[in-house]
């Protein structure tokens, strides 16, 4: 099959979250079983391009639309990692992509809009047929709308068409006149039944839009496929995705295991294979190579080396990830005896301002470290090195680091909301909490490091189990080719 993956992130070129690393291990598996696969993207100013191979000009003088203007755009092809990548570069005066940054421009919406109508344009002119058109997000929400009712109108024909919600908290809600631009009569899709917002009937709601307008929808996991459906869940969205309930369907994200490798990681100090950990003599080898990344960890981040559990956190610091939970956990672990490692970013100044104040009062002590960025190396170093990893996510679509860290041998401790509730099981592959409060952290906390200091053989279980688990690609890329194939009938 040939598919085409229109999106506003690929991991490791342009990565800011899952969106990403999904779109990267998805249609890299997918290329491994046999499809072909490419993926449009825009030409950021901060693509990585070391990242990038054979990048060259592949179709001149392709002319889009602003409103009753035409832009020229170029569309570069390049290779990341294997897979086919196709990235629009428009010569308008905006620099929609020249910002120095993926997304937070105050023209977000109009910026992706016309990225949409230009990849719409380049498919149609360039005379690609693809059995399946799959967008991600808001940011390429609109391309089902203008599939149908632009696109076919002018005889570009494609099998289908998927949307992909990796996270509904970000919806894409804009003025008429954001759709009157790229082509589209605005004032048409203000209708309860099309692309008015349910909350706000003034504007469009993007995402709505790719809900209403694909002819299959995806969440990165069952069980947030369920959670979106409640008014809890949907952020505003619920009652449309219960009324395109047949169409949709959760299947759970992968990771990239030649990426996330514990076995030939080059950021690790002592490399060692989690595939499988049965015998005692190999299982002996994880144990002794996770305590020497351990070693290294508190050495680079000034740690006291000592017999205590290291329990760390790798995030964005954003509100979705439970940030006072997360500091809540740190003073938790210390209580009872332990060391906090924290990586995480914070972009909103409130929250960075938080957790600047918790590292200033932290500063002298040897068993916490709070690092406000983020590093890929240590990331990879941490992963390997702690014993514990805290996600308490107020929701989380799908989750990949607590993946990660059961590939590394390290435990996570989670609440149960998304992809975590469909990862973790309480006591056999990690640590489970389910109400998002202090009490909850501390069940969780106490139950974990009350395990790992007085029965260390059930701790090891339990690294067994998660380590002997397969969270790769391979099923999920299955179940998108299934889907993919039942769309062409």
């Amino acid at each position: 099959m040939h598919v085409i993956h229109i999106g506003s992130e690929l991991a490791p070129i342009a990565k800011v979250g899952g969106l990403g690393d999904v779109l990267h291990g998805l249609s890299k598996e997918l290329v491994r079983q046999g499809h072909h696969v490419e993926i449009i993207l825009p030409k950021y100013d901060v693509i990585d391009y070391s990242h990038l191979r054979s990048l060259k000009v592949h179709y001149r003088d392709l002319w889009s639309f602003d409103g009753p203007h035409r832009y020229n755009n170029t569309i570069w092809s390049a290779e990341v990692d294997g897979l086919n990548v196709l990235l629009i570069e428009p010569h308008h005066p905006d620099y929609f992509f020249s910002r120095g940054t993926v997304y937070g421009c105050r023209d977000d919406i109009d910026r992706f809009l016309y990225f949409s109508r230009t990849a719409m344009e380049f498919l149609f002119k360039s005379g690609r047929k693809p059995d399946v058109l799959h967008v991600h997000d808001w940011p390429a929400a609109i391309v089902p709308v203008l599939y149908r009712d632009m696109y076919i109108p002018l005889g570009f024909v494609t099998k289908k068409t998927v949307l992909t919600l990796h996270n509904l908290e970000h919806q894409g809600r804009c003025s008429p006149h954001n759709l009157t631009r790229i082509g589209l009569h605005g004032e048409h899709y203000l209708d309860k039944t099309l692309l008015q917002d349910p909350a706000s009937p003034q504007l469009i709601n993007l995402l709505k839009g790719g809900i209403v307008y694909a002819d299959k929808l995806t969440t990165v996991s069952p069980q947030y496929q369920q959670e979106i459906q409640t008014p809890e869940g949907g952020h505003g969205l619920d009652a449309v995705l219960h009324q395109e309930q047949l169409k949709l369907q959760g299947i759970l994200n992968g990771i990239d295991e030649d990426f996330w490798n514990p076995e030939t990681d080059p950021h690790l100090v002592a490399r060692y294979s989690t595939y499988p950990p049965y015998l005692e003599e190999p299982f002996a080898k994880i144990l002794h190579a996770k305590e020497k990344n351990k070693a290294h960890v508190r050495k680079h981040l000034r740690m006291t080396e000592n017999k205590k559990p290291l329990v760390a956190c790798i995030t964005r610091l954003v509100q979705q990830k439970g940030p006072h939970l997360i500091a809540h956990a740190l003073e938790r672990t210390l209580e009872r005896g332990g060391q906090f490692a924290l990586l995480g970013s914070a972009l909103d100044p409130e929250i960075h301002a938080f957790f600047t104040a918790l590292q200033e009062k932290h500063s002298n002590n040897p068993d916490v470290s709070i690092l406000l960025d983020y590093n890929e190396a240590l990331a990879h170093q941490i992963f390997a090195g702690a014993d514990l990893l805290v996600i308490p996510s107020i929701f989380e679509p799908c989750g990949l680091t607590q993946m990660i860290a059961l590939r590394y041998g390290t435990i996570p401790l989670v609440r149960k909301t998304g992809g975590l509730a469909d990862t973790i099981a309480d006591s056999q592959n990690g640590f489970v909490f389910e109400t998002p409060d202090q009490k909850g952290v501390n069940s969780a906390v106490d139950r974990a490091l009350a395990l790992w200091k007085n029965q260390p053989a059930e701790w090891q279980k339990i690294m067994k189990t998660g380590m002997a688990q397969d969270f790769s690609w391979k099923q999920a890329a299955l179940e998108y080719a299934t889907l993919y194939k039942a769309l062409k009938t």
